[in-house]
């Protein structure tokens, strides 16, 4: 049996739901919204469990789930070396969102990455500690600063409302998921230029670690087939 994981609520169940459904396999909820389980139809051999999608990366790596859909940001944060426990099947066209850093209005000498390891290290010299950077996405926001040279700041957690948080006064920048960016601009925020830490979007995600049957891999590869897959 192969088990496939997707989003248990929301935008995303409901766009999974209906991505599947129009290459003929049918998900849905069994029983009551609060029950973690449903049904496939369409193909044989395939269990659906629904998790948040934030648990989902875990699960595959686990090897838990054979398939799973979440955000492409989730996967790539979560798991360090990401590709060798898990591959991308399928890129699904929603979900989409831009994790990028962003910055005071205010701060009009600041528009690009370079400009800000410039007014991060003045930030250290004025202030004797580094520029706060408040996110959820350390891993992600870590490696795409290392690769632009930039040094002089320290990466904050934010379980909450990252974007008050430079208001609050807990962070001087902000590193978070965006997909209009009206909230950013609420909160008197701007979004560096140039290209985005990541650009995340559904993605039907396979475990490399998950045990697979002869019948099980069967089993995959005529659902990859059914839904148009290579």
């Amino acid at each position: 049996m192969i088990k496939l994981g997707i989003p248990s609520k929301g935008r995303l169940m409901d766009k999974t739901f209906d991505w599947f459904g129009a290459r003929g396999v049918t998900l849905s909820r069994s029983g009551a919204e609060r029950e973690y389980a449903g049904r496939v139809e369409g193909i044989e051999g395939v269990e659906l469990v629904l998790l948040s999608a934030g648990e989902i990366p875990r699960e595959l790596a686990a090897g838990r789930i054979n398939l799973g859909v979440t955000g492409s940001d989730l996967v790539r944060e979560k798991l360090a070396n990401w590709d060798m426990r898990v591959a991308e099947l399928a890129q699904m066209g929603f979900g989409f969102a831009d994790l990028i850093i962003a910055v005071p209005q205010a701060w009009i000498d600041v528009e690009t990455l370079d400009d800000l390891d410039a007014a991060a290290a003045q930030f250290r010299l004025t202030h004797g500690h580094r520029l706060r950077i408040a996110t959820k996405y350390h891993r992600l926001v870590r490696d795409h600063l290392r690769e632009a040279g930039v040094a002089d700041y320290q990466l904050v957690d934010s379980q909450g409302a990252t974007e008050g948080t430079v208001k609050n006064e807990t962070a001087e920048a902000v590193a978070d998921i965006t997909s209009t960016g009206e909230t950013l601009r609420a909160n008197h925020l701007k979004i560096l230029s140039g290209a985005p830490v990541h650009r995340s979007q559904a993605t039907l995600f396979k475990s490399l670690t998950a045990p697979c049957s002869a019948e099980g891999r069967a089993t995959l590869q005529k659902l990859k087939e059914q839904l148009k897959i290579d």
